[in-house]
């Protein structure tokens, strides 16, 4: 990206630069040409600049990678490296800015220094001194002062000395042919969003890892299931997954560069917030001690050994749900209504369930299904579970087989498994309900009300 080619009047004559004085004025724009809100939103593509393809249309692109990911440390400074990538590119310049996300138009976020070969240029367009910006002077814009041949710069950030929430980088970037003069070029922006880190690595303790705690923050770690984590300095932003984390059925294993490592495998990760991360565990045959280890973009936490099992089974039942000294399990009858004693909980729908009746029940860590369905893909349509289930209502097994029964991962979730059971004759009244797969108990004291 080129300063505007000048034309002197000598005698009434205009003549062009030579070529040798227009490769002394090879220095980057004036500033605000980042394509940025409040600049030339074209970048120099249409202004003047450069005549050539229109806007990031020239089958190249710009880019910014961030030694640490997409996170600062407020005061630290870092090495961002910008690569303008384009099959025709012989000869290539940059311009780049820090913006508020708060205020992008007008908000500096950080400072920068120059490298070699490069320049600093203050809003006004005088160049930034040691004293940097005149105090009225709102925005900074690092850029080329001599092309490059390679397309990629070195460029030195120290990010904002306090916690001021996102920043966004605004680059363009320009590819030529020739040095000489502005005809076909190539011009690319982009933009990149960084999230503020506090300079720590995240720590978790011992006690900081539990089964998913509205199933049963006891029921242990195994493949498939889901965990909580509780920790300190696990992530500056707060969310849950979206569909745009997923990549097509794929669950994604990093939310804001928090990752989860079990067994030095990805886990899926669900949920991230400052104290606490909730993961999906990943496919793997290791039985007994494992490592979990959590990861952001200030680093790593020091592992924490947990007991790995085959299988960790556990029934929705959320502590809202324990009542009176008994813990419900959620199960729900085909008319919408929740199984239970009436008006168990204020504003849901309660009756007992009759024999015969089929209810719905939830749950986590029950094992492998037919057809196979790898931790962290989307379930999609019926499966059956490997790991022949018994739902016990008192003393009488209740019917996983009948027609409308299933047992398997629930359609469209991503490891939770779903029981439709027939309730069988029986008991009346609150009755315990026990659940056993391949063996091995849901360790969960629950009841269930019949009638």
């Amino acid at each position: 990206m080129t300063r505007f080619f000048q034309l002197f009047a000598v005698g009434g004559l205009a003549f062009c630069l030579t070529a040798q004085l227009a490769l002394a004025h090879k220095a980057g724009p004036d500033p605000r040409h980042t394509g940025a809100p409040g600049d030339d939103p074209q970048a120099c593509a249409t202004s003047g600049c450069h005549t050539g393809t229109a806007l990031n249309a020239g089958g190249g692109s710009v880019a910014v990678t961030f030694p640490n990911g997409n996170v600062y440390t407020p005061g630290q400074q870092q090495t961002l490296t910008v690569t303008v990538a384009d099959p025709k590119l012989k000869f290539s310049g940059f311009q780049m800015s820090a913006r508020l996300a708060t205020d992008p138009a007008n908000g500096q976020a950080g400072d920068f220094t120059a490298q070699a070969a490069q320049l600093v240029l203050c809003d006004d367009g005088s160049s930034k001194g040691s004293k940097g910006c005149a105090a009225n002077v709102s925005i900074q814009f690092v850029e080329h002062s001599v092309p490059s041949t390679t397309g990629i710069w070195q460029v030195t950030w120290t990010g904002p000395a306090t916690n001021v929430g996102d920043v966004i980088i605004y680059v363009a970037g320009n590819s030529n042919t020739q040095m000489s003069t502005p005809d076909g070029s190539h011009i690319y922006t982009a933009k990149f969003t960084l999230s503020a880190g506090g300079g720590v690595k995240p720590s978790v303790s011992q006690a900081g890892i539990v089964s998913a705690s509205a199933f049963n923050p006891k029921a242990g770690v195994a493949s498939g299931t889901w965990l909580e984590i509780f920790g300190s300095n696990i992530s500056p932003s707060t969310r849950g997954w979206g569909g745009a984390d997923f990549v097509g059925s794929q669950a994604p294993t990093s939310l804001d560069g928090v990752k989860v490592s079990v067994n030095g495998k990805n886990a899926y990760v669900d949920f991230i917030s400052p104290s606490q991360v909730n993961v999906q565990v990943p496919d793997d045959a290791a039985i007994g001690p494992v490592q979990i280890i959590v990861t952001n973009r200030d680093g790593s936490s020091d592992p924490v050994t947990v007991d790995k099992a085959a299988l960790a089974p556990a029934l929705l039942a959320p502590g809202a749900w324990d009542v009176g000294g008994k813990q419900y399990v959620v199960a729900q009858l085909s008319d919408g209504s929740f199984v239970a004693k009436t008006n168990l909980i204020a504003g849901l729908k309660f009756r007992p369930a009759k024999a015969g009746e089929i209810v719905t029940i939830y749950g986590i860590g029950f094992g492998p299904v037919n057809p196979g369905t790898p931790a962290g893909t989307v379930a999609s349509g019926t499966t059956a579970l490997q790991n022949k289930a018994t739902f016990l209502f008192g003393q009488t097994a209740g019917d996983l087989a009948c027609t409308g029964c299933y047992a398997g991962l629930a359609p469209g979730a991503v490891g939770l498994y779903q029981f439709n059971v027939k309730i069988p004759n029986g008991p009346s009244g609150d009755v315990a309900l026990t659940v056993d797969a391949g063996g091995v108990s849901t360790k969960q004291t629950l009841f269930i009300t019949l009638q």
